[in-house]
């Protein structure tokens, strides 16, 4: 923000009184020695001064904020001001003295409010339910707004105090003069005093009520004051009893269903217990599965989701069920015929295995890298200057990276490519959907322990994943632009499937934790059926910047779409809650056909695996939160779909790389000249050379910067010239417009592994 130097400030006449909430003006503020003083507008709003170049900034780009609640606020001479905030000091001036006392008064006013505000926060704080923290905002509001306006009386009733003193003492000195020049001077220094005295008192009046004796108004509001508080805390106390009971309640009535539960389901097990075999019962809940012996009765086992799960809850149907309801003919399977599917594998034979690798791999690669250094680094200490910036564009030493690069993290997505080739062989385009879902969520599962930073690729960097001959897949990604950051991703598959993205990263560093949002489609084509479909990533979020352990999450929502049958899956990722009574990281989706009818139950979590459950019978069932009726649907017992890998041994000291990223650095034999492999800083910092590395990610950023100066200059000249000037172009990737989507985005043009073949790299730039 603001440097130290002297500086200034100057308001504008039309700014409203030092009394009202928002005071605003043109000023003067001191950048460095070259600049001096440079005219700023500035607005002071709920306890935060913060400035602009013009007034349109307003609506995009602020300057520097100022917290008061926290800022000391001096005077060096008659019209400067220094405020003082977090180890940094801001010199402003104002063009006169009265302009000055203006701005000193609405600060002095707004730091007030401010700590009053922040005080009041950090009373109100606690562990309180909702309705407990309702219910005392709703007791409580007339007493706070009593104590501002007391204490804007008290604050302003100081300053009329200082500035009166300051009028007597001027006054006592006019009274001994003898000079008629020196009484000249002493009469303008009283006018000024007299001046700023009557807008202090101005401004008192604004903030206090409209009435004649204002020190009976401030005595008839502590007496209210005192009275209210009295009340307030036995209205507190008739509270808390009532929330204890309501507690209390709840217990015996949870206690009360669990026991009727228990009595029912004995009284319906006993003519049956020679004949009754195990069946599992499950709920979109993770972790809520039950062993229970099966009911010979016609009534199925219903368990009520959590209030903040699904619109929607799943029972299992038992075998004598499935058998009754199949023989009655029974309507609404949202899912077909129970005849058309076997309890015991409800996936079709072409697609039914989902266990492990199909092939081992021919080449042994590496399964450990060096160990991590032990080498602490404060975040804080580097971050706290840039927030609200872009990540890219935040300059980070390498003790916050991981040894890959962004391109080779987007090559991550292929660890469980197995899911793609067994969805290529299914014949139902819904079981297909449920394989391409379990792939969605599976990108995610190497981030969970992934809390370091790849490196922003250079531009034109490209990474190959050659698995022809292990898995069948080719991919290749390419950075095609910088800022903003963007990477294009191509793979293609033997066994029949098509993987594109073009992938850009916008992320804001917010203090406490940082938000990744990846921008752009993910396009999958199967090559057999011509099924086309399409999603897009959810929001990673970093927590515990500043204090604590770093730890990441995913939220949000993803749609899964089939452009060739309309087929929809909408996937949820549920953020962490601490007061959330369901499994960390879960993922619940439902996979739906053209017509919009349920056909499959998902759920799971991101970090470890996925299941899927054929629906047999959907209905309209009990009342959720705010009265909304949630759809019960009657499913298969589930089925893997996916289970992650567990991680190589020692690998809380390799970054917590999988069995994958361990290779993806890995030297390959001809690759080309711009690969990821051959970048020197990510090189150094595997082998735990990192001063090196950081000194070599100097080398390399600021190469970078020297091209992109170069060509902003070159297309300077053909501007100047009349010419036309093509910026940068990728090499193996051009943009077109997606008919799916309407946008432009990066596709593959083809080349590079014939390049490969040839070992011709010559149209490669120098980038490292």
């Amino acid at each position: 923000m603001s440097e130290q130097g002297k500086g200034s400030v100057s308001a504008s006449a039309a700014a409203p009184a030092p009394g009202s909430d928002t005071y605003k003006g043109w000023l003067f503020k001191w950048t460095n020695y070259l600049k001096g003083y440079q005219r700023r507008w500035f607005v002071l709003s709920n306890g935060l001064l913060s400035y602009y170049r013009t007034q349109a900034e307003m609506a995009h780009t602020c300057r520097g904020t100022i917290n008061l609640a926290t800022a000391h606020i001096d005077t060096e001479d008659a019209c400067n001001i220094v405020l003082s905030s977090g180890g940094r000091t801001y010199h402003l001036k104002a063009s006169t003295e009265v302009e000055r006392q203006r701005w000193v008064t609405a600060l002095e006013l707004a730091k007030a409010k401010a700590i009053r505000m922040m005080n009041d926060q950090s009373d109100d704080s606690g562990d309180e339910e909702p309705a407990a923290q309702s219910d005392r905002s709703e007791i409580q509001g007339t007493l706070k707004i009593l104590v501002s306006k007391l204490d804007d009386l008290s604050t302003c009733n100081d300053l009329i105090a200082k500035h009166g003193a300051a009028l007597q003492r001027s006054l006592s000195e006019l009274e001994g003069l003898k000079i008629p020049l020196e009484g000249g001077e002493k009469i303008k220094a009283v006018n000024e005093r007299a001046t700023l005295f009557r807008i202090t008192s101005n401004a008192m009046i604004n903030v206090s009520t409209a009435s004649a004796d204002r020190a009976h108004v401030a005595k008839a509001c502590r007496d209210f004051l005192d009275l209210a508080e009295t009340h307030s805390r036995r209205w507190q106390r008739a509270l808390q009893y009532e929330r204890e009971q309501r507690t209390h309640l709840e217990e015996t009535i949870e206690q009360l269903a669990k026991q009727h539960n228990s009595l029912e389901r004995a009284w319906r097990e006993a003519p049956t217990l020679a004949t009754s075999t195990p069946s599992t019962t499950t709920t979109t809940q993770e972790g809520s599965e039950r062993l229970h012996k099966e009911e010979a009765s016609d009534e199925d086992e219903f368990f009520d989701a959590m209030e903040d799960s699904p619109a929607f809850i799943t029972v299992t149907a038992t075998e004598n069920t499935q058998r009754r309801r199949s023989q009655s003919n029974l309507s609404g399977a949202s899912g077909g015929q129970l005849s058309d599917w076997n309890q015991d594998d409800h996936m079709s034979p072409s697609c039914n295995d989902v266990s492990g690798k199909e092939l081992q791999p021919r080449r042994r690669r590496r399964t450990r890298i060096p160990d991590k250094p032990n080498y602490s680094l404060n975040l804080w200490s580097i971050m706290k200057n840039c927030i609200g910036k872009e990540l890219s564009k935040i300059p980070m030493p390498v003790n916050f990276n991981e040894p890959l690069s962004m391109l080779q993290r987007l090559s991550e997505d292929l660890e469980y490519h197995e899911l793609l080739d067994k969805a290529a062989r299914c014949d139902s385009s819904l079981e297909q959907m449920c394989l391409v879902a379990a792939f969605s969520v599976s990108s995610y599962s190497t981030t969970v322990h992934r809390t370091a930073k790849p490196f922003n690729p250079l531009l034109g960097e490209t990474y190959e994943l050659d698995r022809l001959e292990e898995f069948g897949y080719r991919s290749l990604c390419e950075q095609v632009s910088h800022h903003p950051p963007a990477a294009a991703h191509h793979v293609i598959s033997q066994r029949g499937w098509t993987l594109r993205q073009e992938i850009t990263i916008a992320s804001k560093f917010r203090g406490k934790y940082l938000s990744i949002m990846p921008l752009g489609a993910i396009h999958l084509q199967f090559q057999s059926s011509g099924n086309h479909y399409v999603w897009r990533k959810v929001t990673s979020t970093v927590h515990n910047i500043i204090v604590g352990k770093l730890w990441i999450d995913q939220s949000g929502d993803i749609e899964i779409v089939n452009h060739r049958t309309r087929d929809t899956c909408q996937l949820k990722f549920s953020p962490y809650s601490y007061f959330s009574k369901d499994v960390p990281r879960k993922v619940t989706g439902v996979v739906a056909d053209s017509g919009g009818q349920a056909n499959y139950i998902l759920s799971g979590t991101w970090d470890d695996k996925i299941e899927s459950a054929k629906i047999v019978q959907s209905s309209r069932g009990g009342g959720g939160t705010e009265g909304k009726q949630k759809t019960v649907y009657q499913t298969l017992p589930p089925k893997l779909l996916w289970k992650k890998y567990s991680l190589p041994d020692n690998a809380e000291n390799m970054y917590h790389f999988s069995a994958l990223a361990l290779t993806l650095n890995e030297p390959e034999e001809g690759v080309g000249l711009t690969d990821s492999r051959l970048r020197p800083d990510q090189k150094l910092m595997e082998e735990g050379r990192w001063d090196e590395a950081n000194a070599e990610k100097q080398r390399l950023e600021e190469k970078q910067r020297a091209v992109r100066r170069r060509r902003e200059a070159e297309a300077s000249d053909a501007i100047n010239d009349g010419r036309e000037y093509e910026g940068y172009q990728p090499l193996w990737f051009h943009q077109r417009r997606d008919s799916i989507t309407g946008e432009k985005s990066f596709v593959y043009k083809g080349g590079y592994w014939e390049t490969k073949e040839r070992q011709d790299w010559s149209m490669c730039p120098d980038i490292f």
